[in-house]
């Protein structure tokens, strides 16, 4: 398990003073980054590999979002391999251990030069070792589809978009789903299947559906193919 402490800050909150749903997906990001770097396995010995750890999915639950200043816990670890396939959960507590926020993650190991999946080195495996997973009920990798949906104002990815690996930060696709959401719309649990990636110079054509609870936001080219599809509830 890797863990890091942190107090939140004013430019990761919004007007409640709490920190934003994307300040915490970008907390649990950054803790995975740091443990591949502090094992070793990080930026330059993938860029040795010509390879890469790509997010395939992941279910982001959230009990309580914390202040301004207030300290927070991060912790990840890798909870199994299977294949082509790594799991990784994630967990932010407050200074007495209370949870406020969990996910559970599935990641695929890609050949950058092919462009296709393969199975991870067996030194990363490793590395990252495997721990019990948290006791709680995780969702499906693939999120069902409505049947209707309604087109919303296109999304052109900007510069700032642009991760690391020269694509739409996955964090990002979240924003661009929060930006569409009716700001009426109360929500605990994110769900995200990441289908490709989106550069720059791509536009995002959001469709989204609404219904009992549940919103369903696409994140298309122009013909409707989603680069990522995110759920709400």
């Amino acid at each position: 398990m890797y863990q890091m402490t942190a107090k939140v800050r004013l430019s990761e909150a919004d007007h409640t003073k709490k920190i934003t749903f994307p300040g915490i997906v970008n907390y649990f990001q950054d803790c995975s980054i740091f443990q591949s770097e502090a094992l070793g396995v990080g930026f330059e010995h993938l860029e040795r590999q010509k390879a890469a750890w790509v997010l395939n999915a992941w279910q982001i639950v959230v009990e309580r979002y914390p202040m301004i200043g207030e300290e927070i816990m991060v912790s990840t670890w890798a909870t199994g391999f299977h294949g082509i396939y790594g799991n990784r959960n994630f967990k932010m507590c407050d200074r007495e251990g209370n949870i406020l926020a969990w996910a559970n993650s599935v990641w695929v190991y890609m050949d950058l030069v092919k462009g296709h999946p393969i199975r991870p080195d067996s030194r990363e495996i490793e590395l990252y070792g495997s721990e019990e997973a948290l006791p709680f009920s995780f969702a499906p990798r693939k999120i069902t589809l409505p049947t209707a949906s309604v087109k919303c104002d296109s999304i052109p990815v900007r510069r700032s978009d642009i991760d690391p690996n020269e694509h739409v930060n996955n964090c990002h696709y979240i924003q661009m789903a929060l930006e569409v959401l009716p700001e009426s719309f109360t929500f605990r649990q994110v769900r995200v299947e990441y289908k490709r990636s989106a550069r720059r110079g791509d536009v995002i054509y959001p469709l989204m559906a609404a219904e009992a609870g549940r919103a369903v936001i696409m994140l298309c080219d122009q013909e409707e193919q989603p680069y990522a599809i995110v759920e709400l509830v």
